[in-house]
């Protein structure tokens, strides 16, 4: 049973990311606000859950929740920043769409930098503890995706509809026949024996 607070915050955000073990695309953040009255037997980690759930839950996160937000930075900007900065910066960025702002924010994993003086917590596994982390979670999951099944269509040798830029034995494969395309992270190791990528 997921809880619904951490804090004593009536205003209180999760956040979580996806995309960040990925050697394609960007990563996505979420945040969301959920009411008092939220409820939901299905939400969970989205790990935990089938795309088929996570795609039924989106909808009814957008519905109910307060506010949410959700924001991708991409490839370039990760290999100018590193994955880590990248990844509290979509963060930050999903925060900012949210109106009302926030009291206090729950953070999946264990590394954030403070936004504006806004308390926070940092928690690890947050996404299978707390009933707004695991909402964002689902959001960052399901826009990723979308995202990605789209660039496919523009590459589909690499079939990311499928494995969603994550370094999977077929995409590496690929990677090692056609090459990176501009949507790949030049800044990670693309192939295991790869010492210098020639771009």
């Amino acid at each position: 049973m997921l809880l619904k607070n951490y804090s004593n915050y009536t205003l209180e955000c999760g956040t979580d990311e996806a995309g960040r073990g990925c050697l394609a695309g960007p990563v996505t953040a979420a945040a969301v606000i959920l009411s008092d009255k939220f409820k939901n037997s299905l939400l969970n980690d989205s790990k935990q859950l089938s795309e088929t759930k996570r795609i039924h839950l989106k909808p009814i996160i957008e519905l109910e929740a307060l506010t949410f937000g959700v924001s991708h930075v991409f490839q370039e900007e990760i290999d100018q920043i590193n994955i880590l900065n990248a990844s509290i910066l979509a963060m930050h960025q999903s925060i900012n769409q949210l109106t009302p702002t926030p009291e206090f924010i729950i953070i999946d994993g264990n590394k954030f930098k403070p936004y504006k003086n806004i308390p926070f917590e940092t928690i690890v596994k947050g996404d299978g503890k707390y009933l707004s982390i695991a909402a964002a979670s689902i959001l960052a999951k399901t826009y990723r995706d979308a995202y990605m099944e789209t660039i496919h269509e523009e590459f589909p040798m690499y079939n990311w509809k499928q494995n969603k830029g994550y370094p999977t034995k077929e995409h590496r494969e690929a990677i090692r026949k056609y090459g990176v395309t501009k949507y790949h992270r030049k800044s990670f190791r693309l192939l295991p024996e790869q010492l210098k990528l020639d771009i």
